[in-house]
């Protein structure tokens, strides 16, 4: 009886350091979960950048306002009989206004 209650005693033992310290620990457990949870968020993030782009590409696919945005913002193209002014130091101004 009492090698019994020995063997069931060390066993006991075996199984909390295999749960608390060893291998797929709890604490394992515990951090894989919380890095899930990272890799979600980040994954929606992605997912809403791939939306907008997706949206971006058919804007500039279907019409030519998106495109002349792009060209008017990136390139600083204007069209034909308008004029571009171009102002300098607009920061400044309105710091020293404050």
């Amino acid at each position: 009886m009492k090698r019994l209650l020995l063997a069931l005693i060390v066993l006991l033992i075996l199984l909390q350091y295999r749960l608390w310290l060893g291998d797929k620990s709890l604490a394992d457990s515990i951090h894989l979960q919380e890095q899930i949870k990272l890799q979600q968020e980040s994954n929606a993030q992605l997912v809403a950048r791939n939306q907008v782009l997706r949206e971006e590409i058919n804007d500039l696919r279907s019409g030519t306002e998106a495109l002349e945005e792009r060209a008017r913002n990136e390139l600083g193209m204007v069209k034909e009989g308008e004029t571009f002014f171009r102002v300098v130091g607009g920061d400044r101004l309105s710091k020293q206004n404050d």
